[in-house]
């Protein structure tokens, strides 16, 4: 994507979108440095809205307890408000290190059309890999991750219990496991596609097959563990990948729960699982998961993009609900052509 400078701009400006309170979002004209040496100008084409923890973000129902661990890493401001949080950007670099001018790269930085980072926080997306779809990196990081605390093999039955983005990426995952038998689990029934798209069945919960070897909650319901709990065999894994913020969760542990002897395990990308620190890193685990975003059908889960000036209106009614989406990008040059950066 060739862009070229527009006269009268500040190439040492960018936009960037920040929450300033419950439910309000507020585009903010930033300064932006100059690059030091080891450090690159990234000029953004699209991030992704990560719309579970966003939503709680754009709530402020963060808890107070979680704001340390929950800070992105290039995040600013401080929970509640104001804050400028996300972390799923693809871009072009535009300025610093020569050697890399033109690389496209995935970097976890807010939705920001510009910005200055160290060159090793900028990945290099595969040249397989479109840059809109690398957006679902940080995602399918997630998915990863689950799949690994979740100990699933060739030939289990698995049931992913919530048909959001991170559930249908672990299903994606799942099903290419040789002999696997993946069923997605939603109230909706406009996950079937999506799911069948990405090589899972697809059930209603009343519906869904029993006796699972392993069960992802990813629904973001407590209503949905409960289906989770119930789906799981005797001696199986439930592993709960679902986020809730400062919401209660009851969860039905009488029934057959202790005597079916399941296991109820959380799952949260900010660590790598315990089997997997001698050897790996985030950085290859990120790289890991840009690599596995090269097939086409994952294009299903991207919804049409939205400009990066109509983020604050269109943004709003995305986490009220009243817009369904499942990987919503937003567009950075709006239209326009921004500048070059030296």
């Amino acid at each position: 994507m060739t862009q070229r400078s527009t006269p009268g701009k500040d190439p040492y400006s960018a936009r960037a979108l920040w929450t300033t309170g419950p439910g309000r979002l507020e585009l903010r004209q930033e300064a932006l440095r100059r690059p030091q040496a080891g450090e690159v100008v990234v000029r953004s084409l699209w991030s992704g809205v990560s719309l579970g923890t966003e939503r709680l973000v754009f709530t402020g129902a963060v808890p107070e307890s979680e704001w340390q661990r929950m800070r992105a890493p290039f995040q600013a401001g401080e929970f509640p408000f104001p804050v400028k949080y996300g972390y799923a950007c693809v871009g072009e670099i535009a300025g610093g290190d020569p050697a890399r001018a033109g690389e496209t790269v995935f970097v976890l930085h807010p939705h920001q059309d510009r910005f200055v980072v160290a060159g090793t926080a900028a990945v290099p997306v595969p040249a397989n890999v479109p840059p809109l779809r690398a957006i679902l990196a940080a995602n399918m990081e997630t998915a990863l991750n689950g799949l690994w605390d979740g100990g699933a093999a060739p030939g289990d039955r698995i049931a992913v219990v919530g048909g959001g983005v991170v559930g249908l990426l672990v299903a994606s995952l799942a099903a290419r496991l040789p002999g696997t038998q993946v069923t997605v689990v939603d109230i909706d029934p406009a996950k079937e596609r999506p799911a069948r798209a990405l090589g899972a069945a697809f059930a209603r919960p009343g519906e869904a097959p029993r006796e699972q070897d392993l069960v992802f909650h990813t629904s973001g319901h407590p209503s949905g563990l409960d289906t989770a709990l119930a789906l799981a065999g005797a001696e199986a894994r439930v592993v709960e990948m679902s986020w809730y913020g400062t919401a209660p969760v009851t969860a039905h542990l009488g029934g057959g729960f202790h005597s079916r002897r399941l296991t109820l395990r959380s799952s949260q990308v900010g660590s790598l699982p315990p089997d997997r620190l001698a050897r790996w890193t985030y950085r290859r685990r990120l790289e890991t998961a840009l690599a596995l975003l090269r097939d086409p059908a994952l294009d299903v889960l991207i919804a049409p993009p939205i400009p990066l000036g109509q983020t604050p209106t269109r943004l709003a009614d995305i986490f009220a609900g009243r817009v369904p989406v499942l990987a919503q990008p937003i567009r950075h040059d709006d239209g326009e052509e921004p500048p070059a950066t030296p």
